[in-house]
């Protein structure tokens, strides 16, 4: 049986409109499940919802399991009485978000909401949070490691005393103790992101929405998973990584992409029939309907760097675990929907990896027209399990795209699409939506036909990424009729659902 043609949107929750310089998990949040829904959309695509390090990236962050406190929102909290309304207020621009400065009020509020909700022990959410607590595994070790991250001045676990560092008994029982109403903070917050989470998810599913995750294959070093399970990565006796993931140069760079993560010990994993991975991915569907693997072709092989070189150049191809890893996550969870993020230097024994499982790979609408009719991104040419893309979170908007290239590249995309290119951004969506791929999937800022002022990454550059917002006038009833129409033409349209 065929599977039915789906679309939907990308864009992650931070960039939803609302108060507090951030976007959260409120009403907007809602409010653009409304939208989905109106526009005959069935599919919500999120980057990683974990509490973000250094740069800010979803990439990198703090925990694989953990959730973003700066996602939660701060109405719902007066509501439940842990804040008076007077002490909330906006904070940073509309349409970019202030990382620091949300972050500092963010942090502020949290914490004495937290400590308002447990000074409260006639509260009938002690109940609820004692339950989040015993039965969330990871979060004992997540949350003493922020507190000690605050303890000791935003230091990387492997700059820490070392009875901590190697996370001796009588350590942790001790700063267990001594940091205990920081622990308690943190758990807070992570019992507010969950809430809220699962009640937005509630939602979209029921306005026929299914939610799309994204996890990303490696992990920060600096995150309590390297620090609660450092006999699962490459690390020296100090806790530093001995080699690092990236990839090797190639036509976008001739010195390669060195990322910095730690790499796996595939082996010690394996002696533990992939436990790790199979919670970590047990987790995820507890947030998600379906899972985009970002670098999938690392379960294949990956790049592996020397530690403290400066370039990717003097790396090797390392075997990943391929076949054996899936094979016990299927023993263990069953069929999964994956989607397996295959772009760039794909070689054969990715591609049969990915096939094997019946993975759907990725095609992105922006990289079809460098060559001529046969380009496996062109949307006569992919394979129907495909999931297409007009760009992704790492391309610039298709209107930024479209102004970089010369007159002849642009000739070339406007033939291939019979267009005169007046709206270019839609041009592509129709295109997208009337490929032969089962599901097609568009950035909002292709909605609102935006320039490059609206990326939300440019990779291999620091700073003024992640932070671009809509707001809620940007987005009207014309946007979700022009949708609802190519949505329906092309045979994507979902079933929809009323809002209570």
């Amino acid at each position: 049986m065929r599977t039915p043609r789906k679309s939907g949107i990308l864009l992650h929750p931070t960039s939803l409109p609302g108060s507090g310089g951030i976007g959260s998990l409120g009403a907007e949040a809602s409010a653009f499940i409304d939208f989905l829904a109106a526009s005959g959309q069935s599919l919500w695509q999120v980057l990683p919802l974990g509490p973000t390090g250094h740069g800010n990236s979803p990439y990198s962050c703090y925990s694989a399991y953990a959730g973003n406190p700066l996602l939660v929102n701060f109405e719902t909290l007066v509501e439940e009485g842990d804040l008076a309304a007077g002490e909330c207020e906006d904070s940073g621009t509309k349409h970019r978000i202030d990382f620091p400065r949300v972050q500092r009020y963010k942090s502020r509020l949290l914490l004495k909401a937290a400590d308002t909700f447990l000074a409260r022990d006639d509260d009938h959410r002690h109940d609820e949070f004692r339950h989040f607590r015993e039965t969330t595994p990871w979060l004992q070790d997540f949350a003493l490691f922020m507190a000690l991250k605050d303890h000791f001045s935003g230091a990387c676990w492997n700059d820490w005393p070392a009875d901590i560092r190697t996370r001796s008994p009588h350590a942790l029982i001790e700063y267990a103790a001594r940091l205990a109403h920081e622990v308690n903070l943190h758990c807070y917050s992570q019992w507010q992101f969950f809430r809220q989470w699962h009640r937005v998810k509630k939602y979209a599913n029921h306005r026929g929405v299914e939610v799309i995750g994204d996890i990303p294959i490696f992990v920060a070093c600096d995150s309590a998973d390297v620090w609660s399970n450092p006999s699962l990565f490459k690390l020296d006796r100090l806790g530093d990584p001995t080699v690092v993931a990236g990839v090797p140069p190639d036509y976008f760079s001739v010195t390669g992409q060195l990322w910095g993560n730690p790499l796996y010990d595939w082996e010690a994993l394996a002696q533990s029939g992939y436990a790790w991975w199979i919670e970590r991915l047990r987790s995820s569907f507890g947030l998600y309907d379906i899972i985009r693997i970002d670098h999938f072709r690392g379960f294949a092989a990956c790049w592996e760097v020397p530690a403290g070189e400066a370039t990717a150049v003097n790396g090797q191809w390392v075997d990943g675990p391929g076949e054996a890893l899936f094979e016990a996550v299927e023993a263990a969870l069953g069929k999964l929907p994956i989607i397996a993020e295959d772009l760039g230097v794909i070689t054969p024994d990715v591609l049969e990896l990915r096939d094997r499982f019946g993975f759907p790979g990725m095609k992105i609408l922006h990289f079809a027209f460098d060559s001529g009719p046969d380009n496996p991104y062109l949307p006569h040419n992919i394979e129907r399990s495909s999931v297409i893309y007009t760009g992704t979170h790492d391309n610039d908007t298709t209107v930024g795209w479209y102004s970089r290239l010369t007159d002849s590249e642009r000739q070339r995309i406007l033939h291939y699409l019979d267009s005169p290119g007046k709206t270019i951004a839609w041009d592509l969506i129709r295109a997208t939506l009337a490929s032969v791929a089962d599901t097609a999937i568009i950035p909002l800022q292709d909605v609102l036909s935006l320039g490059s002022e609206a990326k939300m990454n440019a990779p291999g550059t620091v700073g003024g990424n992640w932070s671009w917002r809509y707001q809620a006038g940007d987005l009207n009833d014309g946007h979700a009729a022009r949708l609802l129409d190519l949505t329906e033409i092309y045979g994507r349209l979902a079933r929809r659902r009323h809002a209570h």
